[in-house]
């Protein structure tokens, strides 16, 4: 399925590669970076985009270097042009880089893209000491019910594995990883442009939250979990 990114078929479907949501992300990965005290001097992102989150996690650690990693020539064409001192981009597959070790990897909204996650996920490892995921929770009750909002999510942004809140961690415990913390992010109540069906469930979501934050995720939805992971 990476011919999809490679080619313009993604960027012809999502044209500005979601770069609206990038500040919401990463003021996520940067409160669980500091939550955890986690003190780092270089991060990478892993499937970079056009490297908006990269940009604003720059701003909020003004003493470290960053790199992205890009698969897809569209999205790395916009982010090049925004390079900084501190800021770099390379449409390359990490993976198949020697020596590269970063302090933090960032994979935000990623694995749920890839054919073989397993195998990306257990690749990763040896790359950094941490490692924060956002992946995408599209299972829950309400999402198998209707079964549209899953089948759009594979045509329209790719998704290719769904996941809840037990399946995304215990993928990780399998790849050898030890959580260090997770949470919840509110992903489908604040970010921006959201279809009609999601503002229509925000009210309910939130109400609902507050009280059992997992049961409420299990049956409405509209969640993604952040982990930190060694």
């Amino acid at each position: 399925m990476e011919e999809i990114y490679i080619s313009s078929q993604y960027a012809e479907l999502n044209p500005t590669w979601h770069e609206e949501d990038s500040p919401w992300k990463a003021q996520q990965i940067a409160k669980i970076i500091q939550k955890n005290g986690v003190k780092f001097s270089s991060l990478c992102e892993v499937g970079c985009g056009t490297g908006e989150i990269l940009l604003n996690l720059s701003r909020t650690f003004p003493n470290a270097k960053f790199d992205g990693y890009e698969v897809a020539p569209h999205a790395y064409q916009r982010a090049k042009t925004k390079s900084t001192p501190s800021v770099s981009f390379h449409l390359k597959d990490i993976l198949k880089e020697p020596d590269v070790y970063y302090e933090v990897l960032v994979i935000a909204d990623v694995i749920e893209h890839v054919e073989d996650y397993i195998g990306f996920a257990k690749g990763l490892r040896g790359l950094g000491r941490y490692k924060i995921f956002h992946i995408p929770l599209d299972l829950s009750v309400q999402s198998v019910l209707r079964s549209w909002p899953i089948t759009n999510l594979r045509k329209n942004v790719g998704h290719l594995h769904y996941f809840y809140k037990e399946s995304a961690l215990a993928t990780l415990k399998d790849c050898g990883y030890s959580i260090v913390d997770y949470a919840y992010t509110a992903s489908r109540i604040e970010l921006p442009n959201q279809a009609l069906s999601s503002r229509l469930m925000s009210l309910p979501r939130k109400m609902l939250f507050p009280l059992n934050p997992d049961l409420a995720v299990r049956i409405l939805g509209g969640y993604s979990l952040l982990v930190l992971a060694e």
